[in-house]
């Protein structure tokens, strides 16, 4: 018996789709059509070139021409013999039916009106149920066959499905409002950051009001470290491959790590896909006791790992990863108490940037094939279980998700919402009995024996390149005071005040707020420009400001201060940095 969950919904609906162009265009070839986050989509082979986004307004209206009719779902089981005369012609099909026989898996068909497809099943029981208004057929684009170029070229429908016309509706609302705040568009009008085909794809280059951001942001996340007892360290950019054969990189992630070959010495090298190995050394290459526990290190670190190039984006999929690393080191008995501090730390973070209120924790746990991780299954069943402990004791709002863990171990990963409510995977603590296994780590304790720690991973804003894709879009490039690479701009009415003006700047430079005068152009377009670059307050000096020596501040939400001292202005915005305040 199906339910009617939004995945079987979605799953009916490429069914749905399948039907209508199969209707519509006879000799279309239908091959996949899955659910997907957003909704569905099917890959088709069509007999004589392909549709346009021009041909999505009648399939769509075929689609709910069909959905009324299909009240019921039946499946049937057959034989591969039975299955290739069903789909006979469909080479697609045909590969895949010889495929599920070869794993010895049943073969099932479906049927819902007088439409049959090739499915495993998982669909909504009385398809006309479904609200007419809740989907809607969104783009093309191009697909080869499971994803092999070497196999022929398919066109993929997409389409969109949620449970209500509203949920829709919110949904394209969010995906427009999306577009307005790519972060790699306002990267470009704010200067934040450069992408260059000379220098390489996923290889940003930090503008100086890009850096001025990732500055203020690493020295925030280093404050909240500082006092927690963290120590900050440095590791090189390179290493030779012993080191990732013995933390078992070598053997899990290869293919992801970049290689370098030294010029003069002709050693081989390795550009670091990870921080956690160079730290083990720094941990090794001391003598500690249990008193000494936890040791903490800290490090805002540039890792390199060989992400597909199709797959990068701006800021959010880089290959050159800034991790605000940490890791730590501590007894058993100490787990509890140190991913306490970490959730704090998270918590505190995440309330400043406005995206605590709604988010969850997932519970990264490992898949069924175990041969992916390092490590006994006595040591997981031990990490997993502690990290399931501190879940329930922390009253986070956790989920246990399978095949999630890192290779090395189990790990929270806490998923936040932005201003338009997409979620995002930031900040992650990992659990990790098994690299201080690896390096033969160990501390002595009470009794004089070498005891080995356990190593806690944790990464707050998870990179800093990803961070502030994310950041650019959640606050639309109107940064909040503290981070905004320009907190005051001084516009003259005119060039006889911009003595005072200058004196204003003075004043804001001496207190350490970055501020610029701008006396081109008339003042409107100075406002207008302003505006654009979203800096947070504009000062504006007349006649009238001049001769009381005070200011007149216009800022976001419609603000206008009139008459205020520039000392009271200064202690006001001074107020909003140190209290990073969110607005």
């Amino acid at each position: 018996m199906t339910t009617n969950n939004i995945e079987h919904q979605r799953h009916s609906l490429a069914h749905l789709l399948g039907a209508a162009v199969t209707a519509l265009y006879p000799d279309a070839k239908l091959t996949l059509g899955p659910a997907v986050d957003d909704g569905f989509y099917y890959d088709i082979k069509f007999a004589s070139g392909s549709v346009t986004e021009a041909d999505l307004a009648k399939i769509e209206e075929k689609m709910r021409a069909i959905l009324p009719t299909w009240k019921t779902v039946s499946h049937k089981e057959l034989s591969k013999e039975e299955a290739l005369a069903q789909f006979a012609g469909n080479e697609f099909k045909e590969e895949l039916i010889n495929e599920i026989a070869e794993r010895n898996e049943p073969i099932t068909i479906y049927t819902m009106g007088d439409f049959v497809d090739l499915c495993r099943g998982g669909h909504v029981d009385d398809l006309s149920s479904i609200d007419a208004e809740s989907f809607k057929l969104d783009r093309i684009a191009g697909a080869y066959w499971r994803g092999d170029e070497k196999r022929p070229m398919l066109t993929r429908v997409y389409g969109l499905a949620f449970d209500t016309k509203e949920a829709l509706a919110h949904y394209e609302w969010q995906q427009e409002e999306g577009r307005k705040r790519d972060h790699r568009k306002l990267g470009r009008e704010l200067k934040l950051f450069t992408l260059s085909d000379l220098v390489g794809s996923g290889l940003p280059l930090f503008q100086p009001n890009g850096m001025i951001v990732r500055k203020e942001i690493e020295d925030y996340l280093w404050s909240l470290h500082a006092k927690k007892g963290y120590s900050r360290v440095w590791t090189p950019h390179v290493a030779k491959e012993a080191l990732y054969i013995a933390s078992g990189h070598a053997g899990h992630y290869m293919e992801d790590m970049f290689s370098v070959h030294g010029g003069t010495s002709k050693e081989d090298f390795y550009l670091k896909p990870m921080n956690c190995p160079h730290h083990m050394q720094i941990f090794a290459d001391n003598q500690f006791s249990y008193r000494d526990m936890p040791v903490r290190y800290f490090e805002p670190a540039t890792v390199y790992r060989d992400e597909k190039t199709g797959q990068l984006s701006g800021l959010t999929r880089v290959r050159s990863i800034t991790q605000d690393d940490g890791h730590l080191f501590c007894r058993p008995s100490q787990i509890g108490e140190e991913f306490a501090t970490i959730v704090g730390i998270i918590k505190e973070f995440y309330a400043t940037m406005g995206m605590l209120d709604k988010y969850w924790v997932s519970l990264s746990l490992r898949g069924d094939d175990h041969s992916k991780y390092l490590g006994s299954d006595e040591v997981w069943s031990t990490a997993e279980n502690a990290l399931t402990e501190i879940c329930k004791e922390l009253d986070l709002p956790y989920k246990a998700i399978k095949g999630e863990a890192a290779f090395y171990g189990p790990k929270l990963d806490f998923m936040f919402k932005d201003a338009i409510g997409r979620e995002w995977q930031l900040a992650t603590i990992q659990c990790d009995f098994n690299l201080p296994n690896r390096f033969d780590l160990s501390y002595i304790n009470e009794q004089g024996e070498k005891e080995q720690p356990v190593v806690i991973h944790r990464a707050i804003s998870g990179s800093l390149e990803r961070f502030m894709g994310v950041m650019i879009e959640h606050y639309a490039g109107a940064f909040p005071v503290w981070m905004a690479p320009v907190q005051v701009t001084i516009l003259p009415v005119g060039e006889k005040f911009a003595e005072y003006g200058e004196k204003v700047k003075i004043a804001l430079l001496d207190a350490n707020i970055r501020v610029t005068m701008n006396t081109n152009e008339s003042l409107g377009k100075r406002i207008r420009t302003a505006k654009t670059e979203k800096i947070p307050y504009q000062i504006v000096i007349g006649e009238k400001e001049q001769t009381s020596e005070t200011l007149t501040v216009e800022g976001r939400a419609d603000l206008k201060l009139e008459g205020i001292t520039v000392d009271d202005f200064i202690t006001r915005i001074i107020d909003e940095i140190k209290h990073r305040t969110n607005n």
